[in-house]
């Protein structure tokens, strides 16, 4: 990724009173004084939150450390390793070559990627001596999309075949020595845990559809994100590395102790490293690096139907197209998920293609609107759009694992409770 200057990210700035939005100003800083405490308390190094209604910026806050050692604070031009908040932008490539007539969402994957014709379905025994079936139904662009694909992420640790990930070097991140045409290969060697589209399991389905982008457009997926995506966004801060000239930028990667506190990841060194050289395997379901800006400009052409500034990446169209609920008979995830995950509540949310969908607020037991999608990411972020009320939230900081605190429930509701109108 490019260098950006201080001046560059002016922009990053309060736009609007808050009051001229609908929101209270006093009641907006409850966020700031509930997380500073999580700082406080060592259970975060730092953090900051954007939040805007209408398009304009009414909340920026941001409190503690990119790095708790040396006191260098959280700032705006902060950059940040976003993870999984990586999908959303890999969806957003495959729509657009949807859009384009390039591929059908009801295309076999394997139309693009051989390898993954003739799966098979684990059905019992153990890692060592898994027993299969033919698959009865191929996977599909829309199944990778709505994570119903039967793959599998090897952090999971719920079934066998998880574990045939973790002995494969898939446990966290991807083998040092396979591309990302390699790790599909892999994949589809693999037993898938159910038929595509009969289930859902959080999984490296979008990684696979980082392949597909490369395959369908013929361009390495950094440069199409790069050409396609990010300049015409502004989005100068994100990318799978960052430049050494920006070092003194990029946030500290901490994990959570047995007691909840941030401590410096254990093999913090070799993280810091890797940021700074571009990965041979591009992982489109967690390897970017962004900023607060950048991220804020990509909610804000969401929001706005595909559109921001004169670029138009979508057409509005086939934006509410992906953040409608896509679960087989408009299941929810908790009737449909195989298990747990730390990326958001199952009850009252489906998911559409690349996002989580809230679809009954009162089920789901949050503060929100029908239609509001969102997405987070495994050191802690998130963000979500509220079409409904014309609002968007970028949080970032740098915790690992997402589970560790309730930060994303809680910040749904501290904004929230803000709009007065």
């Amino acid at each position: 990724m490019a260098r950006t200057s201080q001046e560059d990210q002016v922009g990053l700035q309060i736009e609007v009173d808050p009051g001229e939005v609908g929101f209270d100003a006093a009641r907006l800083q409850r966020i700031d004084r509930h997380f500073a405490r999580y700082v406080e308390s060592g259970k975060l190094p730092g953090w900051l939150v954007l939040v805007t209604r209408h398009g304009r910026i009414a909340h920026l806050g941001m409190h503690g450390f990119a790095d708790i050692d040396s006191g260098t604070p959280v700032r705006p031009d902060t950059l940040f390793r976003i993870y999984s908040m990586t999908k959303p932008v890999t969806s957003v490539a495959i729509m657009m070559l949807h859009e384009e007539g390039a591929l059908e969402l009801t295309d076999p994957v394997s139309d693009v990627i051989p390898s993954f014709a003739d799966l098979r379905v684990y059905c019992g025994g153990t890692a060592r001596a898994p027993q299969t079936r033919p698959a009865t139904e191929p996977m599909r662009i829309w199944h990778l999309l709505t994570h119903t694909s039967g793959l599998t992420y090897a952090f999971h640790y719920l079934n066998p075949v998880d574990e045939l990930y973790r002995r494969a070097g898939f446990e966290y991140g991807m083998p040092e020595d396979l591309d990302l045409a390699g790790c599909c290969d892999e994949w589809a060697s693999m037993p898938l845990l159910f038929d595509p589209g009969t289930a859902w399991n959080y999984s490296v389905s979008t990684d696979v559809l980082g392949r597909v982008v490369e395959v369908v457009s013929g361009q390495t997926l950094d440069e199409f994100f790069r050409t396609r995506i990010f300049e015409p966004l502004g989005m100068t801060d994100t990318g799978f590395a960052v430049d050494r000239a920006d070092a003194d930028r990029l946030a500290t990667l901490y994990v959570a102790d047995p007691q909840g506190r941030a401590q410096r990841h254990p093999r913090h060194e070799e993280a810091h490293a890797a940021a700074f050289e571009l990965p041979k395997a591009l992982s489109g379901g967690g390897g970017l690096i962004s900023s607060a800006h950048d991220y804020h400009r990509f909610t804000q052409m969401l929001l706005r139907g595909g559109e921001l500034d004169g670029a138009r990446l979508l057409g509005s169209r086939t934006v509410r197209y992906m953040t409608r609920n896509h679960l087989p008979g408009g299941a929810d995830l908790e009737s449909m998920a195989l298990g747990a995950f730390s990326e958001a509540a199952y009850a009252g949310k489906g998911f559409g293609l690349g996002f989580s969908v809230l679809e009954d607020p009162t089920a789901a037991k949050v503060i929100g609107s029908a239609g509001e999608f969102a997405w987070g990411g495994l050191a802690s972020t998130a963000f979500w759009v509220d079409p409904a009320e014309d609002l968007t939230v970028v949080f970032l900081t740098q915790l690992m694992p997402s589970s560790t605190h309730p930060i994303r429930s809680q910040l749904h509701q501290l904004v929230y409770q803000a709009l007065v109108d």
